[in-house]
């Protein structure tokens, strides 16, 4: 198994719960993942399929990890499924530029935030 020192990990708020100000919204689903994708051994598709959700907007921290399984699993799932570049990141700009010009084009729609309507 490959380990990443300790210098190249992300800093991260203690347990990862917490959200920056002004991206949660009152009527917003929490998924608490403990493994790298949103989807697996949570409800996220239930609670997603309840609320008759068709489109998912995808962000994050590790672009080729914990986002990229979340946009695999969301695409599999039939989601259209909208990757937002600048609000992503990776342990390395080439990595990240990787995922978003190789693989995310044929997952779904890759944008820049501001460019994504809602």
């Amino acid at each position: 198994m490959h380990r990443v020192p300790a210098s190249y990990r992300p800093s991260a708020p203690g347990d990862w719960s917490e959200l920056a100000d002004g991206l949660v919204e009152a009527s917003d689903l929490k998924a608490t993942k403990r493994q790298r994708g949103a989807f697996y051994g949570t409800d996220l598709d239930l609670q997603l399929r309840r609320r008759g959700v068709t489109t998912v907007v995808i962000g994050g921290i590790a672009t080729n990890m914990g986002v990229e399984s979340t946009a695999r699993t969301a695409h599999e799932h039939g989601y259209a499924v909208v990757l937002a570049e600048d609000a992503a990141t990776s342990l390395s700009a080439e990595m990240h530029a990787f995922a978003f010009e190789h693989i995310f084009p044929h997952l779904g729609r890759v944008a820049k935030a501001d460019e994504i309507e809602i």
